[in-house]
């Protein structure tokens, strides 16, 4: 059904986000990365966040589910992007970090604890691992997409499920999109 939304809505979802500055989350997320890092951007929709971990010296590997989606982030980022899903993660401690911006809130909330586990083995040690969702306790649909709202609790009990990997930090943010008025979680998780 989420796929669906993004095939058939592809355009629309590109220039709907690829202008969100991120800057501030970006921030965040580099502080303690190296320069000449490799990150995974993991549900990379329209790859602007892609593009801008490459303009800053990072190197980057990108997957997004949606054919349509991986089509437009591979001409945006001139990038050879993947048309995978979270589950086709094999590498195992590949990447210095892990980057899922609005993409694991698609996952089903009983999926989640196993997609953590392929994403953290994927990860390498002292890896940094950003992660946001929508704010709230529920599962829910809404215009052709399911989401998984995460809380502090809920990502907190997500995690505890992983037995090498930590939370960081959390913080909250308002959306920056001009027609919208959600919370988002966000959150630097750490493997150690």
């Amino acid at each position: 059904m989420t796929i669906n939304y993004y095939q058939q809505n592809a355009d629309e979802f590109f220039n709907g986000t690829i202008n969100v500055d991120m800057s501030n989350i970006y921030q965040h997320f580099t502080k303690d990365l190296p320069a000449g890092s490799l990150i995974l951007d993991a549900g990379c929709g329209s790859g602007r966040d892609s593009k801008a971990f490459l303009c800053m010296g990072y190197k980057v590997d990108a997957f997004d589910a949606s054919l349509e989606m991986v089509k437009r982030a591979s001409k945006y980022t001139v990038l050879d992007v993947k048309h995978a899903a979270f589950n086709d993660v094999t590498a195992i401690d590949k990447y210095d970090a892990i980057w899922c911006c609005a993409s694991l809130l698609h996952v089903p909330e009983d999926d989640l604890p196993s997609t953590l586990a392929t994403l953290a083995a994927a990860l390498k040690p002292n890896g940094i691992w950003y992660v946001s969702f929508k704010y709230g306790d529920s599962q829910r649909e809404k215009d052709g997409r399911s989401f998984t709202d995460i809380n502090e609790q809920r990502l907190t009990e997500l995690v505890s499920s992983l037995s090498n990997i930590d939370i960081s930090s959390t913080w909250i943010t308002e959306d920056d999109r001009p027609d919208r008025n959600e919370k988002w979680l966000n959150a630097i998780l750490v493997k150690h």
